[in-house]
């Protein structure tokens, strides 16, 4: 009894009367991240690996969670893209190169219209997702391809899936 005290303070204490949906959601959050990134290695860089991880985290700790249906999940992610786009052009077309003494500051600055822009336009579209204001930054500051979008939208469709068909075996883990 005194062990268990112990680690109540510790640990979860749905955990401690329920080990099993702790074991087996973040076993399928592995599954599905290592597929992930035997992929991503190939067609994108780390920000956007961020985001996925972020939205996996989500999509298997707290699958009941609003910021996990599908609209938000996927519209959440086509936000990011699309502002993360938007101000990658900016940055490109040098539009504000001559309003910033110093071009650093133009960068960080677009990246951070971008995540502005994607909490904006996320919230007014009912598509909040937190991770998806990461892609929107990983747009920003990485060169990116057209297959790397295709590819983070490929994927988050593809949680948006999983989590639809294991959604009635998902538990909170909270």
């Amino acid at each position: 009894m005194n062990h268990q005290l112990k680690l109540d303070g510790l640990l979860d204490r749905q955990f401690l009367r329920n080990p099993k949906p702790f074991i087996l959601q973040s076993l399928a959050a592995f599954i599905i991240s290592a597929i992930i990134l035997y992929f991503v290695e190939i067609l994108t860089h780390a920000a956007i690996v961020a985001a996925l991880g972020s939205s996996t985290f989500i999509v298997f700790a707290i699958p009941h969670s609003r910021t996990a249906e599908p609209r938000k999940l996927i519209g959440g992610h086509i936000v990011g893209i699309a502002a993360g786009a938007f101000c990658y052009f900016v940055l490109l077309t040098g539009f504000l190169e001559g309003a910033v003494e110093r071009w650093e500051y133009v960068t960080w600055l677009v990246g951070a219209l971008a995540i502005g822009l994607s909490i904006f336009f996320m919230t007014i579209t009912n598509t909040e997702h937190p991770p998806a204001a990461g892609t929107a930054l990983g747009i920003v500051a990485h060169v990116w391809s057209n297959q790397a979008i295709i590819f983070m939208i490929v994927c988050v469709v593809c949680l948006a899936v999983v989590r639809k068909i294991l959604g009635h075996r998902l538990v909170d883990l909270y």
